[in-house]
């Protein structure tokens, strides 16, 4: 017998022992606040309440959303007087019974490692997304696609479960955990019992009627077949307006001239409409529909009315922009902390402190000046190295305290001077430029003043986010203009507009535009 002949009899003597064939391997991907340190306390418990020997490890992530942590569970069935398996320390690829996923990004992280297998493992994944810092640095749309992880899924595993698991634990007054916990139990892929499941629950003693609630509801989920899973409800309706009678007559009759507008143009001009009110007031409402009444004067029903539905959309936006009374007005709406205390679960015992970051830039100070001499002091660079010097140092202000609510709530009651300032005087005259470069298209190019009109998403956020949009937007029109005439002008407009929303150091766009520059 040869060497190799030899090693191979032993491997399959290895493989042919029952004491391994018996352990169960479980893995679990979950990142800081999914709670898969309890997770795993619960099936190791499970595991040893029940007559098995179980060992459970873990590999820290580097941190929230660049890492997830790997748990590790191995157990298998062992006897009084048995000698205590020695397990694995870590999972390795294709060697993977369970694989349980707190978000869906993870799932796809654990397919591309090898630990998902179509004669093997059974794949539990939560199909609910927590952002990677990756995906949130993008200008535009970086969201990675779960489509493409399920279908991967479907093809990499024995079989999948998957659902919303954390959106069912919030609704159960739970976290993700305890409804991970209960498709486990739900997927029969152990061999314990349901109420073996809740014992070792009612053991943690933190959290059990919710984590009980959550669990019955994943494990529900779990056994049912997907087409009787009952449907999502609908989502709800448009508040109704309410106040002073004056102003919802006034309310009224806008709404009125919005129902009036072409189908298409309407269905995006009432959110529209909402929007510019909310920031301003109802004349503010006035105005948005009067350029988008300009809009529509140079539409046809023809075109699909797709140049008057975009424009619904971009003109609001751009009228509803992030000002210094925006930003505050937001941070001190009592809804805004109510939903953190939701998402922080302060129970009322609990004081929840609250600290905003608040540095503007000189530009935002000048901003809130009379146009005049805001803009005089714009063009002088010693005030605007001074009014730097003042204010942009990185100011913290707990909000939970009154001196600093009030510093911020009295900056977002200035709603009433907002007309005034130099912000809104630059503001709409960049609009009304905008407007005028896409209307100037339409007559000849409707297609280009479309992509002219979808442009403007471009430019949103605040201070330093706004300016860099601001810039890119701006050479993204000058691009256009040089190939306005070509046949082909909209789609490179479409380009480099994706283009700029690739990345924020503008290198895509910087590549694009020399292409334009290479045969313009």
């Amino acid at each position: 017998m040869t060497v190799q002949e030899s090693l191979g009899a032993e491997l399959g003597a290895r493989a042919a022992d029952p004491r391994l064939s018996g352990i169960i391997k479980l893995a679990i991907l979950a990142v800081g606040g999914q709670g898969g340190g309890v997770l795993t306390g619960w099936i190791e418990d499970l595991a040893r309440a029940n007559g098995y020997a179980a060992q459970a490890t873990s590999v820290a992530g580097v941190a929230q959303r660049t890492g997830a942590t790997v748990y590790y569970i191995e157990m298998a069935p062992c006897q009084p007087g048995d000698p205590v398996p020695v397990f694995s320390l870590m999972p390795a690829a294709g060697d993977v019974d369970i694989m349980v996923t707190a978000e869906m990004m993870e799932a796809g992280r654990a397919i591309l490692r090898g630990f998902v297998t179509p004669d093997r493992t059974v794949l539990i994944t939560s199909t609910h997304r927590a952002l990677a810092v990756s995906e949130k640095m993008v200008p535009g749309d970086g969201i990675a696609s779960s489509e493409e992880v399920m279908a991967a899924a479907e093809v990499a595993a024995r079989r999948v479960i998957a659902a919303d698991f954390d959106a069912l634990a919030v609704a159960n007054g739970s976290v993700i955990s305890a409804s991970l916990f209960g498709a486990l139990a739900g997927a029969g892929v152990l061999p314990f019992p349901r109420a073996a499941f809740e014992a070792a629950i009612k053991a943690g003693g933190k959290g059990v009627d919710g984590s009980l609630r959550a669990f019955a509801a994943a494990y529900d989920l779990a056994v049912t077949p997907l087409a009787k899973v009952a449907p999502l409800a609908a989502a709800p309706a448009a508040p109704s307006v309410q106040g002073p009678a004056r102003l919802v007559a006034e309310w009224n009759r806008l709404a009125a001239q919005v129902a009036g507008l072409p189908a298409p143009v309407a269905e995006m001009a009432l959110p529209g409409l909402r929007k510019v009110v909310e920031f301003q007031d109802l004349a503010y409402g006035a105005d948005y529909l009067g350029r988008l009444a300009a809009v529509l004067s140079r539409d046809t029903e023809a075109q699909g009315w797709a140049l008057s539905r975009e424009a619904a959309k971009h003109i609001a936006n751009a009228m509803a922009y992030d000002d210094i009374i925006r930003v505050a007005d937001l941070k001190t709406r009592g809804s805004r902390f109510a939903r953190i205390r939701q998402e922080m679960r302060v129970k009322e015992a609990n004081v929840l402190q609250l600290t905003e970051f608040f540095h503007p830039r000189a530009e935002e100070v000048v901003g809130l000046f009379p146009a005049r001499l805001g803009a005089k002091l714009e063009a002088d660079p010693k005030w605007m190295a001074r009014l730097d010097r003042w204010f942009n140092k990185g100011r913290r202000l707990r909000t939970d305290s009154l001196p600093s609510f009030l510093v911020l709530h009295g900056l977002g009651g200035l709603r009433f001077w907002r007309r005034r300032t130099l912000r809104h005087a630059q503001e709409v005259a960049h609009l009304d430029r905008w407007l005028d470069t896409a209307l100037g298209q339409a007559g000849q190019n409707y297609d280009l003043a479309v992509e002219l009109i979808r442009c403007r998403r471009l430019i949103k956020g605040y201070s330093d986010t706004h300016a860099r949009g601001h810039s890119k937007f701006d050479r993204v029109l000058a691009a256009s203009a040089r190939i306005a005439t070509r046949e082909d002008a909209a789609d490179w407009c479409r380009r480099l507009r994706e283009a700029a929303l690739k990345d924020e150091e503008g290198k895509a766009l910087e590549g694009a535009i020399r292409t334009i520059e290479s045969f313009a």
